[in-house]
């Protein structure tokens, strides 16, 4: 192979390995949910409904086998299935155990009432990806889908210029991978339903 071949084969090769492996944003639930049952998981969802009152520092849970912990330097304050911190202007940062390929919720800004305000909101995840928009309402949803690393983690702000609001999440849903054990059981299955006496 010419030089000048190789050096484009190498190039080419590059572009491709770095292309393939990337995080795709959704800012509607029906399109990232479809991708992530086309991708072969399950949408697993924390309502936060079981979560009410004040927390100091973190909030853990897990929804779909996927244990999450939610950590804010201005706390939590919890109510009708809304986790949101207890300081205005202060981020939120989830953490995921394992780190699953899909990740989003319904994302938006409230006010000292938990009512739905329209203000800036960032998203972003473990590798530096993030989304900013505005968010004008409690059903605004924010999602991504990787096909590379897994997401470790996730931190939401929300911003208005001279007002007091605070980051919101409602209905986290988490894409959920089926163990390889179950992946293989399922190919056995179809295996064993196919064969012919």
């Amino acid at each position: 192979m010419k030089p000048c071949n190789l050096v484009s084969a190498i190039f080419c090769g590059a572009i491709t390995s770095s292309l393939s492996a990337a995080i795709v944003s959704y800012t509607d639930l029906g399109l990232w949910s479809d991708d992530v049952v086309s991708a072969g998981a399950s949408v697993a969802t924390e309502t936060f409904n079981n979560y009410q009152g004040f927390y100091p520092s973190s909030v853990t849970g897990s929804a779909g086998g996927i244990a999450w912990t939610a950590v804010s330097p201005g706390n939590f304050a919890c109510d009708h299935g809304l986790l949101t911190t207890n300081t205005s202007n202060s981020p939120i940062t989830f953490t995921f155990s394992p780190g699953v390929q899909s990740i989003g919720g319904n994302i938006f800004a409230t006010d000292w009432y938990y009512q739905a305000v329209a203000a800036k909101i960032k998203v972003t995840l473990t590798d530096g990806t993030a989304y900013v928009g505005y968010s004008q309402s409690a059903t605004d949803f924010v999602g991504f889908i990787s096909n590379g690393a897994s997401i470790a983690s996730m931190t939401l702000v929300a911003t208005k210029a001279n007002t007091d609001i605070y980051a919101t999440i409602d209905n986290m849903y988490l894409g959920v991978v089926p163990a390889p054990g179950a992946i293989a059981l399922l190919g056995l299955a179809g295996f064993v339903s196919r064969r012919r006496r």
